[in-house]
């Protein structure tokens, strides 16, 4: 595991803007269409005061928030704005929501404008700094907290910023070659080696044609793009899930979702300039490759073995042709990892992405003589226009009903990375481990609660379960995760706790409130609030595991309780429900589970990992001096090299597909080779093996209740 300062061009963010904006250019400060601006703020003002689930009043902290948002969505990484630009923009800081009720864009048209103003001069200030070398012996540091640094107070300082953030790109890429250079080096002792003065040149002219190629993108903005970043600056005052869609992010999100994937199998976002990993397809090429995760940054796209292709700064629809490619081609991706920074070139060979690998899929494994059955469902799925389609209920029972046939005492229900989706299969999903009562709660703004029930007297397993579930566990998946917990029927094992979205959004077309003729987009806004049976709300709390696993994320900011302004965590009235009082050793099962994970080496050394990962997150400060930047580099490799068999780790369990699948295998080599390598990873997953414990050791009540109506 070798750990790179590889922050690349994150630390050069010219542009860091709400919702991916992307198209054409703003060659001006005047608005070509203030009439559509204003009806846009005058619809989003309304629908959002009246039909959110807050209600918000337009006062002086709701003006402050969006004075500071639109500032930093602007300019994230304080490369443009001064502090004598603030002290003129902040004439309006208390006064935008009375703008807001009058359709007074004055505050917007002074800080856009200022803005284009900056970029025009920032193209001549970069290329003046990259002419000439930099001196990597004077000690000088760069903190990269850009949410800490201050505004610069004055042009001259903000030139400094400049300088630092291009000397410490320039340092990372010297850092790079050398280390390169030592490798071909150790491969061919006649290779001809660059002094540090040549390798300090290509950097700087690296650096440079990165900029050149970014600001091209930037002058392809274009007014309406801008002011996108104003209306999400306003309506995530609301909360961080409600935002604004243009007409062509709404493409865009549509297309992402269909589920029409193609490539490598993952499901891709922008994050201001950068290109993202929102979701692993299963099953999918880059699924069994193994080394991507959500949250990845994707830098450079290779085809095969030719030059990568920097994709920073890209449209995600350019950046998506580009890593899409025939079955049986490789593409290699230069990925800046999520959890520690580290750069990695991985290697995929694409592929056809079946959409059946977002479905229910089961395998049997037998331990201690008794068989147990694994499902695994990736999200709560449904089909709204097919109504005798397929959804994740009704294959949910099927498959249960298979898993019985041959026989399992058991079934392990892996929910981990499972997003959520449909309320109305989750409930459903509920409703085959009981056999009727209350599943959720459903709060709209200043009404009851709604209790959603499972009606249907029929219990489709009455077994042991275990239900497996880590941080992106979220939404639906909690609710079932809630469900089964509150009712007692089931064991919660994995990260500390799931995300902890407990809120709903709707999707509407603003068009739908006016007449106007031209295309306004979408509000996608919050309008329900999820709450459990016994009355506690899921936001932000999520659902704690029974037995708590450590992992990399044990110690990370991470879920809804991280964000910016998410609605509050609550309670309600608790629902009428009783405990199935399912099994006999409840409590000494999880204790049992508890203390085997204490005195487990493997766990141990999971949790120093992750305290080691907080760590550098927490880093935000570099040397830009080049020995001790180099000495702190080593140090961190000595460090990970604690870690670097972290993961590894084989059972001796042997998972197979059910009965059912065996002859669909033969007909599908594709299906077999999935089944194949999920089955692989299955065998080398410290979480499953220590589920399948708790499993195993579960007995069930014969005098069980199951909850009334």
């Amino acid at each position: 595991m070798k750990i790179k300062y590889k922050i690349t061009l994150l630390l050069l963010t010219i542009l860091v803007f709400v919702n991916s904006i992307e198209t054409k250019a703003a060659d001006s400060v005047i608005n070509t269409d203030p009439e559509k601006d204003k009806i846009l703020v005058y619809i989003l003002r309304n629908i959002l005061t009246r039909s959110h689930f807050v209600v918000k009043d337009m006062n002086d902290n709701f003006s402050e928030h969006v004075y500071k948002e639109f500032i930093n969505g602007l300019d994230p990484s304080k490369r443009y704005f001064t502090q004598k630009d603030l002290k003129d923009f902040s004439v309006y800081k208390y006064k935008i929501d009375n703008q807001l009720l009058n359709e007074d864009l004055s505050f917007y048209n002074l800080v856009y404008g200022r803005f284009i103003d900056k970029i025009k001069i920032a193209k001549s200030l970069y290329e003046t700094i990259l002419k000439k070398p930099f001196n990597f012996k004077d000690k000088e540091t760069i903190d990269v907290d850009y949410e800490e640094v201050p505004f610069a107070k004055n042009e001259k300082e903000l030139v400094n910023y400049w300088r630092k953030q291009l000397k410490l790109s320039t340092l990372i890429r010297i850092q790079d070659k050398i280390e390169k250079q030592k490798s071909k080096v150790e491969k061919d002792k006649n290779y001809k080696t660059k002094n540090f003065a040549e390798l300090e040149k290509d950097a700087r002219a690296e650096v440079l044609k990165n900029m050149d190629e970014l600001y091209v993108r930037i002058e392809e903005l274009e007014h309406d793009d801008w002011f996108s970043t104003f209306l999400n600056s306003v309506v995530s005052a609301f909360d961080p899930h409600t935002t604004y869609m243009a007409p062509s992010i709404k493409e865009r999100f549509d297309q992402d979702m269909s589920g029409k994937l193609e490539g490598i199998g993952a499901r891709l976002q922008k994050k201001g300039i950068y290109t993202e990993i929102f979701e692993l397809v299963s099953g999918g090429p880059a699924w069994k490759e193994g080394s991507l995760e959500p949250g990845d940054v994707i830098l450079e796209v290779a085809q095969g073995d030719k030059e990568p292709l920097d994709i920073v700064g890209m449209r995600l629809s350019d950046a998506i042709k580009f890593i899409k490619g025939k079955k049986g081609t490789e593409v290699r991706l230069t990925v800046k990892k999520k959890l520690d920074g580290s750069q990695k070139i991985i290697s995929i060979i694409r592929d056809v992405v079946e959409l059946e690998e977002t479905f229910v899929k089961s395998s049997i494994v037998e331990k201690d003589g008794k068989k147990y059955g694994i499902i695994d469902l990736p999200k709560f799925y449904i089909s709204f226009d097919e109504k005798d389609y397929r959804d994740s209920a009704k294959d949910m029972e099927k498959e249960i009903e298979r898993l019985k046939k041959q026989n399992v005492t058991g079934l392990l229900i892996d929910l981990r990375n499972n997003g959520g989706g449909s309320l109305k299969t989750a409930i459903e999903i509920s409703g085959l481990f009981i056999d009727k009562g209350p599943i959720v709660q459903v709060k709209y703004r200043g009404e009851k609660p709604i209790i959603k029930k499972d009606t249907d007297p029929k219990t489709q397993w009455k077994g042991a379960v275990v239900i497996l579930v880590n941080e992106f566990s979220a939404s639906a998946s909690e609710i079932f995760a809630a469900a089964m917990q509150d009712y007692k029927r089931a064991v919660i094992i994995g990260g500390n706790q799931t995300y902890g979205k407990g809120t709903v959004q709707s999707i509407m077309p603003i068009n739908r409130f006016t007449k106007y003729d031209k295309d306004l987009g979408y509000i996608k806004m919050t309008i329900q609030k999820f709450y459990r049976i016994n009355g506690g709300s899921t936001q932000i709390e999520g659902v704690y595991s029974d037995i708590a696993l450590p992992n990399r994320f044990s110690y990370m900011k991470f879920g809804e309780r991280d964000l910016n302004g998410a609605l509050v965590w609550d309670k309600v009235k608790q629902a009428d429900y009783v405990q199935t009082n399912s099994y006999q050793n409840f409590s000494e099962v999880i204790n049992n589970s508890k203390q085997r994970i204490a005195n487990d080496s493997k766990f141990k050394l999971i949790n120093e990992y992750a305290k080691w990962l907080k760590k550098k997150q927490d880093k935000t400060s570099y040397s830009l001096n080049y020995k001790i930047f180099s000495e702190e580099n080593k140090l961190e490799e000595k460090g990970a090299e604690k870690f670097k068999s972290v993961f590894d780790y084989k059972s001796d369990l042997t998972f197979n597909s059910p009965d059912y699948e065996i002859p669909l295998i033969k007909k599908d080599s594709v299906l077999g080779d999935k089944r194949i390598a999920w089955h692989k990873n299955l065998s080398k997953d410290v979480y499953v093996y220590e589920a399948l414990n708790v499993l195993s050791e579960l007995k069930i009540n014969p005098k069980n209740q199951f909850a009334k109506d």
